[in-house]
């Protein structure tokens, strides 16, 4: 049984990438409101009802590696050792994802969601999901005892650093200065008289 549930997710992976993959290289091909989701279906050979069975949204295509982002980010604060400080574990995860999506190939595509009004939308609304994700996380963490607030601050910080160092000339720059002003801000949400914590900054 174990064997064959394992056939099976690996079979529905690579089904699930091939249809990301087709869906991209039409978009930048045709241009992405010129692509259907029946013309990804159709390229991709699978029935429209199955692709919706792995993308809830034509904007869903794009972002393909969306619940990937999220998990490495929330593993950041739940994968740390008992004495690594969060805001640097943050801090090398986000630096890691920029420097995916500011290689040279991921240059089209970003070119293609600024184009598009209604992938904008998506990554914004994208970002804030992330947000909250990443809130929860560090909230739930007995080892940080953040209040709501500063949790959904802090992560608010760390995703718009993402956005803003993959923009930037200098990503890695750019993150250092942000970094500073996010450590900053965690430093000062730390209990009175113990600035740093357990595990804290």
């Amino acid at each position: 049984m174990t064997v064959t549930s394992g056939r099976r997710e690996r079979k529905k992976a690579a089904t699930r990438q091939r249809i990301a993959d087709t869906a991209l290289q039409l978009f930048l091909e045709r241009g992405y409101e010129a692509v259907g989701i029946r013309d990804v279906a159709a390229e991709a050979d699978v029935a429209v009802t199955t692709l919706f069975s792995h993308f809830a949204s034509k904007e869903a295509l794009v972002f393909e590696r969306d619940d990937d982002f999220e998990q490495r980010l929330t593993q950041a604060v739940t994968g740390r050792t008992p004495d690594e400080p969060l805001i640097p574990a943050l801090r090398r995860e986000i630096q890691a994802l920029v420097r995916h999506c500011t290689a040279d190939s991921a240059t089209p595509i970003w070119r293609m969601i600024n184009g598009s009004p209604a992938l904008r939308e998506y990554e914004e609304s994208m970002r804030l999901r992330h947000a909250e994700t990443l809130a929860a996380t560090i909230a739930a963490d007995p080892g940080l005892s953040q209040t709501t607030t500063a949790s959904r601050t802090i992560a608010r910080f760390v995703i718009d650093a993402y956005s803003l160092a993959r923009e930037a000339p200098d990503p890695d720059a750019a993150l250092d200065e942000i970094f500073r002003m996010i450590e900053a801000a965690w430093a000062v949400t730390r209990p009175s008289g113990n600035p740093t914590g357990p595990a804290g900054l």
